[in-house]
This record gives C-alpha cells, sequence and structure tokens, in this order.
C-alpha cells in the first residue's frame, strides 16, 4: 500500500504505522449507538472504523484488524430477512465481541437461541458476575449496567459459559470456550454503564492485545500532509454545510493549503438556529477562509 504522501510509504507513516497495527471493526447493524461505540474505542487510544454487518469474512481477513464488534440494532434476529453476519467470521481467530443486537446474532449463529423477553428492559440494571473473565478484569462483582432490548439469548449452546446475569436476564453477558467471542446483553459504550469503559479496554488489551498506540492528532497529520501533497499549487472548493462533517474537512484543507482554500455556505432557510452566523465566525474570524456565503432562502 502507498500513500499520497511524497517519499513515503504509508507503512513508514506513524498514523498508518498505529492504524495498521491496532484496527477495530464496527459491523453496524443499525443501531443508534454504532458511532458512539467507535468512539468509545478511539478514546482508549485504538484506531475503529465502522463497517456494513454483512461484511465478509474474506474482506474482513484482508483489513486484518485485532477485533470485531457486532452492534445492537432494532431488529429481531429471529424474524425472516433479519440482519446478519458472516457467519465464518467467528473462524478468523480475531477476538470478537457481541453487543445486545451483537451478541443474540453471535450467540444464534454458534448454536444458541434468541427470544421475546420477558419483559422488555429499557432503563439501568443491576448486573451480577457469576464466572472469572478477563473480560471483567477490575470491574466490581455487582455493577450497574445499561439494557435496551425486547430480545434476549434464551439458550446458548454448551461451547458458551454465562459470565453475568441480571434479575430478568440470566445470559447478560457470555463467552465462547474454545474461540474468542464474547457477548453483553447490556451497553458498555453508553455512561451509565459505569464500568463500561474497563470492559471495553479489557477486551481491547486482554483479548485483542490492543496497546493503544494510535492518537488523533496522528491521523490529522497524516490527512493534512496528504491533502497538501494532493492539491499541489491548485485551489480547493468545499461546500459548508454546517454540519460537523463539512466543517472538520474544512478545517483540515484549510490547515494543508492556508488561503487557497474556497468555501462555500448556502443558507437556505433550513439551518439550525444562529448555525450561519457560527459558521461565518469560525470560518472568516478563526480559520479565515474566503468564505462565501449565499443566501437561497
Amino acid at each position: 500500500m502507498t500513500s499520497s504522501l511524497p517519499g513515503t510509504t504509508a507503512t513508514e507513516h506513524k498514523a498508518f504505522q498505529a492504524v495498521n497495527a491496532e484496527r477495530v471493526v464496527v459491523l453496524d447493524f443499525g443501531s443508534q449507538y454504532a458511532q458512539l461505540i467507535a468512539r468509545r474505542i478511539r478514546e482508549q487510544h485504538v484506531y475503529c472504523e465502522i463497517v456494513r454487518h454483512d461484511i465478509t469474512a474474506k474482506r474482513l481477513a484482508e483489513i486484518a484488524p485485532k477485533g470485531i464488534i457486532l452492534s445492537g440494532g432494532p431488529a429481531s434476529i429471529y424474524e425472516d430477512n433479519a440482519p446478519r453476519c458472516d457467519p465464518e467470521l467467528f473462524s478468523l481467530g480475531v477476538p470478537v465481541l457481541g453487543i445486545c443486537y451483537g451478541m443474540q446474532a453471535a450467540c444464534e449463529a454458534l448454536g444458541g437461541t434468541v427470544g421475546r423477553a420477558e419483559s422488555r428492559e429499557y432503563g439501568r440494571s443491576n448486573c451480577d458476575v457469576v464466572s472469572d473473565s478477563s473480560l471483567f478484569s477490575g470491574v466490581p462483582t455487582s455493577t450497574d449496567v445499561w439494557m435496551s432490548h425486547g430480545d434476549q439469548v434464551t439458550t446458548v449452546s454448551d461451547d458458551f459459559i454465562p459470565l453475568a446475569k441480571t434479575a430478568t436476564c440470566p445470559l447478560a453477558a457470555v463467552r465462547h470456550k474454545t474461540l474468542p467471542v464474547f457477548g453483553l446483553q447490556f451497553h458498555p459504550e453508553v455512561t451509565h454503564t459505569p464500568a463500561g469503559s474497563e470492559i471495553l479496554g479489557n477486551f481491547l488489551q486482554n483479548e485483542c492485545g490492543c496497546t493503544g498506540t494510535w492518537r488523533l492528532e496522528d491521523f490529522a497529520e497524516l490527512a493534512i500532509e496528504s491533502i497538501r501533497h494532493q492539491v499541489g499549487s491548485d485551489r480547493v472548493i468545499c461546500g459548508l454545510s454546517g454540519g460537523v462533517d463539512s466543517a472538520v474537512v474544512a478545517a483540515l484543507i484549510s490547515k494543508a493549503i492556508g488561503d487557497k482554500l474556497s468555501c462555500i455556505l448556502v443558507d437556505n432557510g433550513l439551518l439550525r438556529k444562529n448555525e450561519a452566523s457560527a459558521v461565518i465566525e469560525e470560518f472568516s474570524d478563526h480559520f479565515k477562509t474566503d468564505l462565501h456565503v449565499i443566501s437561497a432562502e
């Protein structure tokens, strides 16, 4: 793999080294928390990216992640056309952590059953750790967790060991006996699970072998250098929507090429309150870009 940076390959740049050495992927089953999961992983200084839930095991092997996380989702795994992952990914030897729907998908793929819970859970629940596991290292044996589910794993194959339970969910956490596969019915990525960061950190460090070498500032530095090299002496026009994505892109380009960037903001009357003025202030006063505001109300 070759980078767009002059005189260097991707594997020689420290940002690429960190990404390639410690990459975790989140398979997105439509969860409202998928982005939050990725953010929590990055906060542990491990590079994380979100991919389709139906990505093939072959493609995952090419990406060579240190770990795989199966996100939650709104579907029921027992329904027709429910989203499923490629079952071959469990044979890659890569540690897998299923969260909520992701746990249900993993357990079903490996011989378990999923059914409607007797009572839908949404909110805090007290969770008791019932078996030793590196996943719960340093976590109190009784801790609060955040539940948000109407289905749950009802049975697992003999290859699974229960790790934790709540009053209404006897299989709140499980692990496979021989495969590096773990499941959590609760959501460790939300702040309402106090030990969530520790649990995710245990998965990354103890199971995936991550050491936390990735830094967001390294990634930004690489992006800026890449943009500068790709643009050269040309100019760039960047459209601003008022949202985070286009603002980040514009900020990176501005850092890379300075006054060779022109930004265009179209005020169509549908922007959030004071959003246009905030964009104008940020990109005129702070970044000092060549900003053009077009009123299209």
